[in-house]
């Protein structure tokens, strides 16, 4: 480890370091528990996304305490959000609902006491399974306990500066003439239909009229209704615009995360913090945004959700934590048919981290062991388990389908050598490799990067598999290798990465066989040329 170093050498590191020296130049207690926060949306299925938030928060939460400071995750809930759309494989009878707060609108499943309280459910469910802890706070109680009421009255005072200073940073002129505030209509109930024209500050009350409005390209209509609200105990929010700087002056923010789509709202917010509530905003990163295999931002909306609880259905929660914890900037294009690919990257990771895989550069050796550490949440193990293909099993529980799947995987995995003493932890594998093969097996895996010099040497083994059906496979595989002066051990490590997706595995005859050689052969041919 050189001596630049900072913390375990990942980027979590570097930007609670960096956090902290900012606080230090700002002349800002340290003493107290240090807020970290994240933003839970609730009003549409959370995804593996918006888990990601939440989850890199808590890393630089726990780096900060890795550094000798409290520090502690807000997990605010954005459960006075008004429904916008609903959400695929929803009730049709939600239209009834569109435009009013997800808090106060019924749960269609009859599960929870709310829709908000259903989806944000489900995203806390995820944190709870990868063992992330948090403070949850719904904005519904933030408001009706009057924790943003200060907030909230400086801002509609300079609403007028405010709106100016918005058109000027972002070019949006709509609260030139809107106060940066949502009733809830008394009447129809509905938050984004309610124009606020006037605020008294004397009273705290803001006037509004309900009106229609358009919301995702459609008309929701208003009401009519013409009312007024006590900002210290009526039902209404400030807008996304004004309301993250509220937000961090009420709980003394000093960290949070923010999505590239966001960015607008966070210069804005960023102004209001310093310039109108006197309080430095916090320290930011900005990520990118999670995208399906086809380049789209994933959204319910477009059907190509992944959930935590998908993932964890068929993965570890290592394999979800090491995705959210590589890296934090550049775009990521995810699926499930991913999850193999992470489960046997956190198995490389792991034998590095103990040892059984040495590597040459100091400094990625020290990264990668403060990546594995995170990805236990800096509560490592103190051995090592053992280590079984993932995509072995997949593949397996592929061939055995009936209900003693995981006796004969053992089994098999016997024949192959590769059946540890303690079959406890295999056993769990075995299950979600199952799931997985019977859920996702017909996913394509993407194609992985070959030298070119072996691709010559796949064409023949694939014509001898062809030609011979008889000759046993492990022979092939040899003469294929010999007969283009290619070494065999980097022939075979070839051939694993593309049936397997791992440098390794049981011996390749046995494994054809098994898997069946129209199947490895169709697997070999994507990296023939046409």
């Amino acid at each position: 480890m050189t001596t630049d170093t900072i913390g375990r050498g990942t980027w979590i590191d570097k930007l609670a370091h960096d956090m902290i020296q900012r606080e230090m130049s700002l002349n800002r207690s340290l003493d107290e528990t240090i807020i970290v926060e994240s933003g839970l949306g609730a009003s549409g299925i959370p995804h593996v996304g918006s888990l990601s938030d939440a989850v890199r928060s808590y890393g630089v939460k726990l780096s900060l305490e890795d550094m000798g400071y409290k520090s502690m995750l807000l997990a605010y809930s954005d459960d006075l959000d008004g429904l916008r759309k609903i959400p695929d494989g929803f009730p049709k009878s939600l239209e009834d609902f569109v435009g009013q707060p997800v808090s106060l609108i019924p749960d269609p499943f009859g599960s929870y006491e709310s829709y908000a309280h259903h989806m944000s459910s489900i995203l806390l469910d995820g944190l709870d399974k990868l063992g992330i802890e948090y403070k949850s706070q719904r904005a519904f109680d933030a408001y009706k306990d009057g924790l943003l009421s200060e907030q909230t009255h400086t801002i509609l005072k300079q609403s007028d500066y405010i709106g100016a200073k918005i058109k000027e940073i972002v070019g949006q002129d709509k609260y030139v003439t809107s106060l940066p505030y949502f009733a809830v209509c008394e009447k129809c109930h509905k938050i984004y239909t309610t124009h606020s024209y006037e605020y008294n500050p004397s009273s705290y009350t803001i006037q509004y009229r309900c009106q229609d409005t358009t919301i995702g390209g459609r008309v929701v209509s208003g009401c009519g209704h013409q009312g007024s609200v006590d900002i210290r105990k009526g039902l209404g929010k400030l807008t996304w615009k004004v309301e993250f700087a509220a937000r961090w002056s009420a709980f003394d923010v000093r960290f949070e995360a923010y999505g590239k789509d966001i960015m607008d709202s966070v210069s804005v917010n960023d102004w209001i913090s310093e310039h109108i509530l006197g309080h430095a905003p916090p320290h930011h990163v900005r990520y990118e945004m999670f995208l399906d295999r086809g380049g789209k931002k994933i959204s319910k909306s477009k059907g190509n959700v992944v959930t935590a609880q998908d993932w964890l259905d068929v993965g570890t929660p290592q394999s979800l934590l090491l995705l959210m914890y590589k890296r934090i900037q550049g775009a990521r294009r995810l699926g499930l048919e991913d999850v193999p690919m992470l489960m046997n990257e956190y198995d490389e990771l792991e034998n590095m981290y103990f040892g059984v895989t040495k590597m040459d550069n100091p400094d990625k050796t020290t990264r990668l062991k403060g990546l594995y550490e995170y990805v236990h949440l800096l509560r490592p193990p103190d051995t090592i388990r053992p280590h079984v293909s993932y995509t072995l099993l997949v593949e397996l529980a592929k061939i055995y389908t009936g209900d003693n799947r995981t006796e004969q995987i053992l089994q098999k995995l016997d024949a192959y050598s590769k059946l540890p003493d303690d079959t406890s932890s295999v056993k769990q594998l075995i299950t979600l490799a199952g799931r997985f093969a019977d859920e996702y097996g017909h996913m394509e895996r993407e194609t992985i990067q070959l030298d070119t010099n072996v691709i010559p040497a796949i064409s023949a083994l694939v014509a001898s598999l062809q030609d011979n059906p008889d000759a046993d496979p492990q022979t092939l595989v040899y003469s294929a290798a010999k007969s283009h002066n290619i070494k065999p051990r980097m022939f075979f490590e070839a051939l694993y990465k593309i049936i397997l997706g791992t440098r390794g595995g049981p011996r390749l005859g046995p494994l054809i066989s098994d898997m069946g050689r129209s199947k490895v052969i169709d697997m070999l041919r994507r990296y023939l040329p046409e």
